[in-house]
């Protein structure tokens, strides 16, 4: 918990750029500086050494029983192209851990009606703020003129102009899709190349005519509420990731399950149920080809295998199966290589790293073109935290502007 302490305050805060000497900068690395050496010399090399090491290392110096540190190792490869011996891994645990509800540090909760519900009330709140809503047309082109964002190009044909562009999309598809090169420096547009966002995930949604019974848990158990795993050591996992590393997906996958609808049963009808699959791991690409439709129900039928290994009878169950790689990710969400935190949570892709150096401050080399989404500091996960640091930075700006105008895009 004393890490998810000194990491949380930073979150909520605009990256410091080191190589500056703007005062803001400057003040910014003295709050840090303080923050870290107001801690006992002993937290100090805790903490640096858990940013680094592997999940692996990390739970064998508290642990023995296998199982009990697969369970706690899951956290750590979420959405993540490491495998749980990888250096690094278990900072994606702390990503995962650094929330809270009602101050419960590490717990997460559930959306009534599902994650849908979120989005819907973000889209009311704008709304109710003056805010328009389009969709059914994905962005052609952020339109760029003298150095400086004017608006943007849809791909139905339609033209917005507005003195601001605020971009969520993840900095590849941001700058190397839709914004000409040109218009860009050409050592920033080396950086945007090199930032690594390697999707590792998939998804299966599953409708079921009633609730699964597991024969491991006791009938009416609790535990049925919550996550389920079937993974029982963390050598398992780690093959599931040797077969990431050849192009595969796992022959024998990580499942990160939950039934929301034995919590929110207005998601289905009486009687029936969901169930959310979370699949590690999924390449982007099948021994460097594009995904086809027989690879697709090949991995989605390699998670019902898995799952009726422990739940006899589960097939019987399945209405329907809704299988996304990284391929649907990627088309439908437009999550590149289907990365869900839009780009890797490594320790050289965090703070003012990440996108890229000298740009991780919400700004891009483009005047009037920002980025808000989870390539930017701190990262991907449902707290909207780079959105907020994001339209903070904005504010400050307009703040200290005039005649900007007030109609702004935000992609």
């Amino acid at each position: 918990m004393r890490h998810c302490r000194f990491i949380r305050p930073p979150l909520l805060r605009t990256p410091p750029d080191p190589t500056s000497l703007k005062p803001r900068d400057l003040s910014e690395m003295a709050y840090i500086g303080r923050k870290v050496f107001d801690m006992p010399e002993e937290d100090i090399s805790a903490m640096i050494r858990f940013w680094t090491m592997s999940i692996s290392d990390f739970l064998d110096e508290y642990f023995e029983s296998p199982v009990i540190k697969a369970y706690l190792a899951v956290s750590s490869i979420i959405g993540t192209a490491l495998g749980p011996m990888s250096p690094g891994s278990a900072y994606v645990l702390l990503h995962h851990y650094m929330g809270d509800v009602d101050g419960n540090i590490g717990a997460w909760g559930f959306a009534r009606g599902g994650m849908g519900a979120i989005t819907q009330a973000l889209m009311a709140s704008f709304k109710a703020a003056g805010g328009e809503v389009r969709t059914g047309s994905g962005v052609e082109k952020i339109l760029v003129s003298n150095g400086r964002a004017t608006g943007v190009a849809l791909a139905n044909g339609d033209t917005f102009t507005a003195p601001l562009v605020v971009s969520n999309m993840d900095v590849k598809r941001t700058f190397l899709k839709h914004v000409d090169e040109r218009d860009l420096p050409s050592a920033f547009v080396k950086s945007v190349k090199r930032f690594k966002i390697r999707g590792s995930s998939g998804k299966v949604n599953i409708a079921l005519d009633a609730l699964p019974r597991f024969p491991a848990l006791p009938e009416d158990s609790p535990c049925i509420r919550g996550d389920m795993h079937f993974t029982d050591s963390i050598e398992r996992l780690e093959l599931a990731y040797d077969d990431w590393k050849v192009g595969r997906f796992s022959r024998d996958p990580f499942l990160d399950m939950m039934i929301p609808t034995t919590t929110d049963p207005t998601m289905t009808p009486p009687g029936k149920h969901f169930m959310s699959c979370f699949v590690q791991y999924a390449p982007p690409k099948i021994e460097g080809r594009d995904w086809t439709d027989a690879d697709r129900d090949a991995f989605g039928q390699t998670v019902l295998n898995q799952i009726e290994e422990y739940s006899p009878g589960f097939k019987n169950l399945v209405l329907h199966a809704e299988v996304r790689t990284p391929r649907e990710l990627e088309a439908e969400v437009g999550l590149t290589e289907g990365n869900i935190f839009q780009g890797e949570l490594t320790f050289d892709q965090l703070l003012f790293n990440r996108p890229v150096p000298g740009y991780a401050q919400y700004r891009s080399p483009i005047d009037g073109l920002w980025m808000c989404g989870s390539s930017t500091h701190p990262g991907g996960g449902v707290m909207g935290a780079p959105g907020r640091n994001a339209a903070a930075e904005i504010l400050r700006i307009l703040r200290k502007s005039s005649g900007m105008g007030d109609a702004y895009a935000v992609l």
